[in-house]
């Protein structure tokens, strides 16, 4: 016998663990050798941990090797031993409950079942290197980030796949204080230091982050080469995100800042942005809509419906500029236009006399009316959606007058954007020649300094413009991407928001879940982090790749991931209301098996500002501690 076989027998001696027992689908028993109870082996000088609750094990059937996890063990008393020759602790034999989790074929490691072990088949521990290559998550050549480590053993760096991890959907899941923001933090900071530096990076990559509290804002977080919009809306003198006119010309945007119902709102809303495009389309779009304008006064105060008259006559209010007298005083736009009750009528005095609009003659002296005048001073605001505004009256007062439309239905959109419009100039600006990414490939949008509304339009608007345009910029292979990051994701991806009308949070998550859902195709990714995944959407929550979960101890939470994540086995699940701050469940398509990671530490200058307060520096003197 040659030296290499007694080095194969002895090695085989002493990493053999017992043999399978039983075997029922995946779930295989392994009855353990007596020998091999001690907590630790040696090997050739070094010290290997032996086998426990947790640990991968392979099982050797002929020239295939099984890869499984053991999952629980216990004793039990084996009765065939004849006391007066035995001693009492031979009659209990150690048993393996372990799940079929892989195996391998030559030096490759591939999840999933290809054969089921014999009974009396051997297990035995694997080695260092078999060990490494079952937590190797990247072939070779892939360009890799280390994220952390095996959180039971230092010694095995964890590797990820960047074409893997980030060209998929991410879930990192994790209550307060868990270590959430950091590993959403560190993930990306490893990704950017690695590839920043590629000219394809910088031109065809583009990661878009939405930070509810401000933990990312900071010059070194993630990296310096980004863009921070710092909103506000308790002033005017904070950053404004640039938006185009043609993107608030797209109905689906305007739908959007409009809170438009299907049905009635948004055709509606289509048809004035048709009005607006058809006039900018014209040689001399201002004189074009003071014809219109002209018409349309002349229809109403030719009215016979007293009531529905004085209702479009209070929307030109709206529309046209009020008039002064000699004095400079301003004079209501109605205040030369008197109702005949008994003719049903509008007139006018002119000259002494009552010129009544219901007769051919009369009507000659509408132009003499001044809210008729006003038309001639009617120009376009610099405020577009001011400007918009002023389109969707008129488009109204065009519907009511020919029975398209009825204003109780129509008129709340309005008075929505009219609402909106004081918060929307806060933290947008209308800008054609402004480029929102302004050369960076990460932009943070901090909305710490927002109010509720706008901490749920931003979001959707930026997100459905920005993926809005990939689709339509796809043309043969994809080679741009768009990363989108929520922190805090249940802000705006819950379905249990009371504080919005059924309709709006349809819409919210409608186009979410399609972005979610489509948005692989066009080289959109989300990346989603929250403390409460029961209060996302479970559409979403199933749509995730790849999942990074830190502690979770509400049972609701704890329901939606074991629903959710099929990746997810018993034994790691199980674990997640235990896990120590930094230490999380890698799982997902990108790993062959869960594996519980402790992500590397970053230094404090490159943190998000997420850690919890020290009250006893707060609130206790250090001169008078340094006393007792």
């Amino acid at each position: 016998m040659n030296n290499s076989s007694d080095h194969y027998l002895q090695k085989l001696s002493i990493f053999r663990i017992g043999e399978v027992y039983s075997v029922d689908g995946r779930t295989v028993l392994i009855k353990v050798d007596r020998d091999k109870n001690l907590s630790h082996l040696i090997y050739q000088g070094n010290l290997i941990k032996n086998v426990s609750v947790g640990s991968y094990l392979k099982i050797l059937k002929g020239f295939d090797t099984i890869v499984c996890q053991v999952e629980s063990e216990y004793i039990k008393e084996v009765d065939e031993f004849n006391p007066a020759y035995h001693n009492r602790s031979e009659e209990f034999s150690r048993f393996l409950n372990v799940k079929l989790v892989g195996f391998f074929c030559g030096k490759e490691y591939y999840k999933g079942v290809k054969e089921l072990p014999l009974i009396g088949n051997l297990c035995l521990l694997m080695d260092n290197v078999e060990f490494s290559t079952i937590h190797k998550f990247a072939k070779d050549g892939e360009s890799t980030i280390e994220l952390g480590h095996l959180l039971n053993d230092e010694t095995v760096s964890i590797s990820l796949s960047i074409n893997k991890l980030f060209s998929s959907h991410i879930g990192i899941f994790g209550n307060t204080g868990s270590g959430k923001s950091y590993t959403l933090a560190n993930l990306y900071k490893k990704l950017f230091d690695k590839v920043y530096n590629n000219k394809n990076f910088q031109e065809n990559a583009r990661f878009l982050l939405y930070d509810f509290n401000g933990e990312y804002s900071g010059d070194s977080v993630i990296t310096t080469y980004k863009r921070v919009y710092k909103l506000s809306t308790r002033d005017d003198k904070r950053d404004k995100i640039p938006l185009k006119k043609e993107d608030l010309i797209n109905p689906e945007l305007f739908n959007i800042l409009a809170s438009a119902t299907e049905k009635t709102q948004q055709p509606f809303i289509k048809r004035t942005l048709d009005l607006y495009k058809k006039v900018q389309g014209a040689d001399d779009s201002i004189a074009y809509i003071k014809g219109i304008l002209r018409k349309l006064v002349t229809s109403v105060v030719c009215m016979t419906d007293a009531v529905k008259s004085k209702l479009l006559l209070d929307y030109f209010e709206q529309i046209l500029p009020s008039e002064k007298d000699e004095s400079g005083i301003e004079k209501g736009l109605q205040s030369d236009l008197q109702w005949n009750g008994k003719y049903s009528c509008y007139y006018i005095n002119y000259q002494g006399d009552s010129k009544y609009f219901n007769s051919n003659e009369g009507r000659d002296y509408i132009q003499y009316l001044s809210l008729y005048n006003s038309v001639n001073s009617f120009t376009h605001s610099d405020n577009f959606i001011d400007t918009i505004i002023k389109y969707l009256y008129i488009q109204l007062i065009q519907d009511v007058l020919n029975n398209r439309a009825q204003n109780e239905h129509i008129h709340p959109a309005i008075n929505k954007l009219k609402a909106l419009m004081k918060d929307f100039q806060k933290v947008f600006v209308i800008n054609d020649d402004k480029d929102f990414w302004e050369g960076n490939c990460l932009v943070v949008v901090d909305l710490n300094n927002t109010n509720i509304n706008i901490k749920k339009l931003v979001p959707l608007l930026l997100s459905f413009k920005l993926y809005t345009e990939h689709k339509k910029n796809k043309v043969g292979e994809v080679k741009k991407s768009l990363n989108i990051i929520i922190d805090e994701a249940h802000n705006i991806l819950s379905y249990e928001s009371q504080r919005e009308s059924e309709s709006w949070k349809d819409f919210r998550l409608e186009t979410f879940e399609e972005i979610i859902k489509e948005g692989r195709k066009f080289g959109v990714f989300m990346t989603i982090a929250s403390q409460r995944p029961s209060d996302i959407s479970a559409t979403i929550i199933s749509q995730l790749h790849n999942y990074l979960i830190h502690r979770l101890i509400n049972n609701k939470d704890l329901e939606m991931i074991e629903k959710a994540v099929s990746y997810l086995d018993k034994l790691s699940f199980e674990t997640l209301p235990i896990l120590p701050v930094g230490a999380c469940v890698l799982s997902g398509i990108i790993a062959d098996l869960p594996i519980i990671i402790q992500v590397d530490k970053l230094d404090k200058s490159v943190q998000p500002k997420s850690e919890t307060m020290s009250l006893e520096d707060c609130w206790i003197d250090k001169d008078s501690q340094s006393n007792k």
